[in-house]
C-alpha cells in the first residue's frame, strides 16, 4: 500500500499547499451566500415550522461546499496532470487502479471535509444551529464527498481541456447543486418542480444532511441513504472502469 499512501499525500499537500484558493476562498464565498440570502429573505421565508430561514440555510450551504470542493479537488488534479503531462508517473507506477481510485477519492473527501467544517464553525461564532444527530451528518456528508470526488474523477478524464471540465460543472454541477434544495424546502414548489426535484440525487445529499441538524427533513433519511448510496456505487463502477480501460488516459 505504499504507493496508495504516497499518491493519498501528494493529492492532499496539493490542495493544503494553495489552502488560501482551495479552503479559505470556498469558506468565504459560502459565508457571502449566508449574509446576501439570510438578509434578503429571513423575513419572508420559513422552510420549517420554529426555525429561522438562516439556520435553515446554514446545513444547506455547509453541504454545498462539501460537494462543489470533493468535486473540484479530483477534477481539477485530473485535468492538471494531464495538460502538463505528469500522469504518466501514476500510470507507469505499479498502482492498480483500485489504489488511484481511492487516493483521489479520499483526498477529495479530506477537502470537502476541511472547507465544510470550516463553514461550520465560522457559522456557529453568529448563530446558534442545533446538531440532533451526528451520524447522519457524518454519514451523507462521507457519502456525498465521496459521490462527487468519483464523479470528479469520471470529469477529469473526460475532459480533454479546462474549458470542457468549467463545462462539466457549469452545466451539471452547479444546476443540480443550486436546485438540490440548499435555499429552500421542496415543498415551498409547485407540484411539478417537486416531482421533479426528486430526480435529483442532490436533493437526497442536502436533505439527509440537514435531517441530522433539525430532526426535520422532506423525505425519509433511510430513502435518502439508499438513493445516495446506489448513485454512489454505480459512479464509483463507471469510474473504476474507466480507469481499468484506460479510457483517455492510455489511449
Amino acid at each position: 500500500m505504499t504507493g496508495f499512501y504516497t499518491l493519498f499525500h501528494k493529492e492532499l499537500l496539493r490542495f493544503w499547499k494553495v489552502s488560501f484558493q482551495t479552503v479559505l476562498a470556498p469558506v468565504l464565498t459560502t459565508l457571502l451566500y449566508l449574509l446576501i440570502f439570510s438578509h434578503v429573505l429571513e423575513d419572508h421565508v420559513q422552510a420549517y415550522p420554529g426555525v429561522a430561514y438562516t439556520v435553515f440555510l446554514i446545513p444547506g450551504l455547509v453541504m454545498m461546499a462539501v460537494l462543489q470542493n470533493a468535486f473540484a479537488n479530483s477534477s481539477s488534479s485530473l485535468i492538471q496532470s494531464r495538460v502538463t503531462g505528469n500522469i504518466v508517473f501514476v500510470l507507469l507506477s505499479p498502482l492498480s487502479y483500485h489504489e488511484i481510485f481511492l487516493a483521489y477519492v479520499l483526498a477529495s473527501v479530506a477537502r470537502g471535509l476541511v472547507v465544510g467544517m470550516g463553514v461550520y464553525l465560522v457559522t456557529l461564532g453568529f448563530f446558534e444551529v442545533p446538531l440532533r444527530s451526528l451520524p447522519w451528518v457524518l454519514l451523507f456528508t462521507l457519502l456525498g464527498s465521496a459521490l462527487l470526488g468519483a464523479l470528479g474523477v469520471i470529469a477529469g478524464i473526460w475532459a480533454e481541456k479546462f474549458d470542457q471540465l468549467a463545462a462539466f460543472q457549469n452545466f451539471i454541477i452547479l444546476p443540480l447543486t443550486f436546485l438540490s434544495g440548499v435555499f429552500y424546502s421542496i415543498h415551498s414548489l409547485p407540484p411539478f418542480w417537486q416531482s421533479l426535484s426528486h430526480f435529483n440525487p442532490f436533493f437526497y445529499m442536502i436533505d439527509g444532511f440537514r435531517y441530522g441538524f433539525f430532526g426535520v427533513s422532506d423525505v425519509s433519511p433511510y430513502f435518502s441513504f439508499a438513493i445516495v448510496v446506489t448513485c454512489f456505487l454505480a459512479v464509483s463502477w463507471l469510474t473504476l472502469q474507466m480507469l481499468k480501460t484506460g479510457y483517455k488516459l492510455r489511449h
